[in-house]
């Protein structure tokens, strides 16, 4: 039995009918690009840690096996996933605000109720107001810098989950409940996302790392100054 769908090679980003054949449960065979002659995708016979691994040193290929090979329509509820990854990145964004901003305020634990309130709704306002123009930054630099085709609402949801995705260094965010880190961590944990973002934007535009890399910089760079602006009045 043969997989079909519209999939790419994972070296060359070359469209691809199939990944596979399949003989019989556990028999297949991995199908080469018709370009590049290599085989399309070799992740599909490899565990997950090994592409949770390439994923970290920012291997383009295991980003084509993400985007192109895994997160495809006819395979996965791609709505459901959007809700879920925005949500927890959502969550993951709140955390870090409230990180940063703790710092510059009394302790929590000696707030009064209206007090942790007002810093609850601070920390709302940047999460969703910082979000809304960085995901704004992204799309609009993508249809004007990178893609040359004209952007449509399913190629703009593609974008929103491809920085989603790459984002995905945030859970380590995770650690910093459990375990006692400077706030500088952040700092790094931020680089490692705007790498991973421009890795991911190249890979789904096509585009040159220099201009992915300059609208995930503008993007980032927005909302950090609309972070520290709602910071600043906060204050005051």
């Amino acid at each position: 039995m043969e997989k079909k769908s519209d999939f790419r090679c994972v070296e060359c980003s070359f469209p691809i009918k199939s990944l596979y054949i399949q003989y019989s449960p556990g028999n297949i065979r991995l199908m080469k690009c018709g370009n590049c002659k290599k085989v399309a995708d070799e992740y599909i016979e490899c565990e997950v840690m090994i592409i949770l691994i390439d994923l970290i040193l920012h291997k383009p290929k295991a980003y084509r096996h993400l985007f192109y090979n895994m997160f495809t329509r006819d395979i996965l509820d791609f709505e459901c996933l959007m809700w879920k990854l925005l949500l927890g990145f959502l969550m993951l964004d709140s955390y870090r605000t409230w990180v940063l901003n703790v710092n510059d305020s009394e302790s929590i634990s000696l707030m009064s109720f209206a007090a942790v309130l007002r810093f609850s709704g601070k920390v709302l306002i940047d999460v969703v107001l910082g979000n809304f123009l960085f995901m704004s930054v992204v799309l609009i630099g993508s249809a004007k810098f990178l893609m040359n085709t004209s952007v449509g609402v399913l190629e703009c949801k593609d974008t929103v989950l491809t920085m989603l995705v790459s984002s995905y260094f945030k859970i380590f965010l995770i650690a910093m409940m459990v375990w006692e880190f400077p706030s500088s961590m952040i700092i790094m944990i931020d680089m490692f996302v705007l790498s991973s973002n421009t890795v991911a934007l190249k890979v789904i535009a096509n585009s040159a790392t220099i201009r992915c890399f300059g609208v995930c910089f503008a993007a980032h760079a927005v909302k950090f100054f609309v972070s520290e602006w709602l910071r600043t009045l906060h204050l005051s």
